[in-house]
């Protein structure tokens, strides 16, 4: 199935698309981000450096920089208040300059000894960068190359992927400088020392902060955690395991969690590699047929793999780059899934399940007896044979639900991105178009609490 802007699309005659698309000679300044001369008299940054490795925290607030310029005059328009133009200006510039920051940094240290008799000192860091949505929400990676940079990077990138497919969650991040590799049972006690400071910097919690696996971390980890937060905070919370997400199922869990992130990238390149609009600027034809090895298309599976320089040379390529803050939300999506389990106490599909069966079954039952009624039973029954599509969907369980619901979340923000993208002439700057999406959806919730700048 292809689309032509989120629109049905079939191929004409001689393979033709038949939907009128634009043929593929966009020279490379069509792609260009339109804005250049906005970064430029407005004072924002460009986040292009040169170096091969700049900043991890300075080249995600370039980025917001970049997407800033190009919405902030909307902004100003959609106010409805009754300020002077300067005076609603200068709110919308003020709100812009809240969101940008990471608000919270925690940094920690602990002891732990290793087999060896040796006392070891561990160094942990929790970075919130938005409370504009509650809980915060972000994974705790295990790794020696853990940094305050790196996790205030990640928080505010989880803040602007939360936004760009609409979970309602601030963005969190979490690190602890520790090979796991190298431990045993000592992990089990960082794993403790961590999360007990967390619980006492009041940085944990269902509706406060909700940690989730990342590198290095998985469903061991968390089970890890939760039990740490029920036994010692959660105690009288019947809501405690919902303090992270990524837990085995026995503990809270919920299926199709492990392969979100990876189901979740498969989902963001379909929907572009199906939309006619962007393969033709490619001189593509949409769809994976006959298509091995797409060299035109960038993927960004993991966080930050591109840094601002290469991102304008790809651009200049005519190279589509699918952003990390969209391709790569199945993760923190089904673990929104899985939090909301957590506080309604029952699984997806139970209490539904056996009536949607039912009624399926009821309707094949009625479509037979029809046409039974219409042409008669000559020679018997008239068989109704549901296909193995259909026969598949007569039930929906836990992880049918979470497939459908991670399937539905992608293709509705890539629908807004490509809206964005498309309403603000950005070309194959779907970057900037997802920016300018969380941006738009992040402001509104600061301006709308009523926030004062004066």
């Amino acid at each position: 199935m292809y689309r032509y802007f989120g629109e049905l699309l079939t191929r004409g005659a001689g393979g033709v698309l038949a939907s009128g698309c634009p043929p593929a000679t966009a020279a490379a300044d069509s792609v260009l981000p339109a804005s250049v001369s906005l970064l430029r008299h407005r004072g924002y940054s460009q986040a292009v450096d040169p170096a091969d490795d700049p900043n991890f925290f300075t080249m995600v607030e370039g980025f917001f920089d970049k997407g800033a310029a190009i919405v902030e005059d909307k902004l100003v328009e959609d106010l409805k208040t009754r300020e002077t133009a300067e005076q609603k200006r200068s709110r919308v510039r003020g709100i812009l300059r809240i969101i940008k920051p990471c608000n919270h940094v925690l940094s920690v240290s602990f002891p732990i000894k290793r087999d060896s008799g040796e006392w070891e000192v561990i160094e942990g860091y929790r970075a919130q960068h938005s409370q504009h949505r509650t809980p915060c929400k972000g994974g705790i990676r295990y790794s020696t190359e853990v940094s305050v940079d790196e996790v205030k990077a990640l928080a505010s990138l989880m803040t602007y992927k939360c936004a760009v497919v609409d979970v309602p969650f601030g963005g969190a991040k979490a690190g602890v400088k520790i090979n796991p590799k190298k431990y045993s049972h000592q992990l089990t006690w960082a794993n403790f020392h961590f999360t007990s400071v967390l619980n006492r910097s009041a940085l944990a919690g269902p509706g406060i902060d909700v940690p989730a696996p990342d590198m290095s971390t998985g469903e061991r980890e968390m089970s890890w955690i939760a039990d740490t937060f029920a036994t010692v905070m959660g105690h009288n919370d019947i809501n405690a395991h919902a303090c992270v997400t990524g837990k085995p199922i026995s503990q809270g869990g919920i299926h199709g969690r492990i392969s979100a992130t990876g189901r979740g990238v498969f989902h963001g390149i379909e929907n572009f590699i199906n939309e006619a609009s962007y393969m033709s600027q490619l001189g593509m034809y949409p769809g994976f047929q006959d298509k091995t090895f797409v060299i035109q298309i960038i993927a960004e599976g993991a966080n930050g793999p591109t840094t601002p320089e290469a991102d304008r040379i790809f651009l200049e390529r005519n190279i589509l780059v699918i952003p990390d803050m969209y391709l790569n939300a199945g993760g923190v999506t089904v673990s929104y899934f899985e939090w909301l389990k957590n506080l309604n106490h029952v699984s997806y599909g139970r209490l539904t399940f056996k009536y949607e069966r039912d009624s399926n079954y009821h309707l094949l039952m009625s479509v037979q007896e029809s046409l039974e009624r219409k042409f008669g039973k000559h020679g018997g029954s008239v068989p109704i044979v549901p296909t193995s599509e259909f026969q598949a969907r007569i039930g929906a369980s836990e992880k049918d639900i979470v497939h459908s619901g991670l399937a539905y979340t992608m293709e509705r923000s890539a629908r807004q991105i490509m809206r964005t993208a498309n309403k603000y002439n950005l070309g194959l700057d779907l970057r900037t178009a997802a920016y300018v999406n969380a941006i738009e959806k992040v402001f509104k919730v600061y301006s709308e609490a009523g926030l004062i700048i004066t």
